[in-house]
């Protein structure tokens, strides 16, 4: 039985104009998101992670940047061709975004309460009072003390961690059936970060809500995805769940994602393994694979064309872009310490 779709994208382009020429950042994605599952983006900085899902929110800048084609399929509806106006009634209430920084994220002028409040107001008509008691519950919810106290402070007078609570709160206050995370953990300490994956592990099992979380730490990732992208120079070049993409990585520029996590049972001369080099200009993208160049493994046809999505060992879910899955490409086994998922 096939799970229910909340979210596809289909072959989506996002380019920015700027001064030397159009910049491709987001080529040709493509991904599911189901109900009530939680989807993680991975990849280096600039590797398109956080275009795909302002595209998908609408909040692209336009202009510079600009969808140039593709189809972003909520439930069945296609976002990129909707008006401005349909689209602010989905943003808050059928959609939600948790950005990187609340403190740049959170108005400094309205009470935490107030902006928790804001979208109750505005897209469920709840009465003052009503949205009051709701902010109250979704305080509570995602675990902020003495919140009867806590709805009338400002976001200066709260902490780092429980700023970014707020955030979740606001973002779950009109119970979205997507909700997408930029880098929610990233300003905060080991044990804020602990506690705030904790708290989306479970209010996703509570609200059933459907996350895209877009992050670089593959070890959120274990924590709390169930199935993972991996993207480079704004291509998706493997995707598949947790457990294959842990332990059956298939794709080179996954294996380096691999070997660059600390470990702790390495010596220490081994225990990072950086990815040498560095991405490719997406103001002139390569033709070809573009992990080509850093790629110790990589072919005359890598350089010259881009491998078509390949399913892994008949994997409904393992997908890998690589040249190196071809029958006729030499047999490449991953490097040790990222062989049978060690560093999960």
């Amino acid at each position: 039985m096939d799970k229910e779709k909340v979210l596809e994208v289909r072959d989506l382009k996002v380019s920015f104009k700027t001064y030397n020429g159009e910049v491709q950042a987001v080529r040709g994605v493509n991904f599911d998101v189901n109900k009530g599952e939680t989807l993680a983006i991975v990849g280096e900085s600039g590797c398109g992670k956080s275009v795909t899902s302002q595209s998908i929110m609408r909040l692209i800048p336009e202009p510079p940047g600009w969808i140039k084609s593709g189809e972003v399929l909520f439930e069945g509806k296609d976002l990129t061709q909707v008006s401005e106006k349909e689209m602010e009634d989905i943003r808050g209430k059928e959609m939600a975004m948790i950005f990187q920084d609340p403190m740049t994220s959170l108005n400094p002028t309205l009470t935490v309460g107030k902006q928790i409040m804001e979208g109750l107001i505005k897209h469920q008509h709840a009465e003052k009072h009503e949205a009051k008691e709701r902010a109250l519950e979704m305080l509570r919810l995602v675990g902020i003390p003495s919140p009867e106290t806590r709805i009338n402070q400002y976001p200066h007078q709260f902490s780092g961690g429980m700023r970014q609570r707020a955030m979740i709160a606001i973002a779950l206050a009109c119970r979205p059936k997507l909700l997408i995370a930029d880098e929610p953990t990233t300003a905060l300490d080991v044990t804020i970060q602990a506690q705030i994956l904790d708290l989306m592990n479970e209010l996703k099992e509570k609200l059933q809500t459907s996350t895209i979380l877009i992050t670089h730490d593959l070890g959120v990732v274990a924590d709390v995805a169930d199935r993972v992208v991996v993207m480079y120079a704004g291509k998706v070049i493997e995707s598949g769940t947790v457990e294959e993409i842990f332990y059956r990585p298939r794709h080179p520029y996954t294996w380096g994602l691999m070997g660059s996590m600390p470990r702790l049972d390495l010596t220490r001369e081994k225990r990072l393994n950086p990815i040498l080099g560095t991405p490719p200009d997406l103001l002139s993208p390569p033709q070809g694979c573009p992990f080509a160049a850093r790629c110790k493994h990589a072919m005359k046809i890598c350089q010259q064309q881009m491998p078509e999505s390949t399913s892994v060992e008949e994997s409904s879910t393992h997908q890998v872009n690589c040249w190196l899955e071809h029958p006729m490409a030499p047999a490449v086994e991953p490097p040790a310490e990222v062989a049978g998922g060690g560093s999960k």
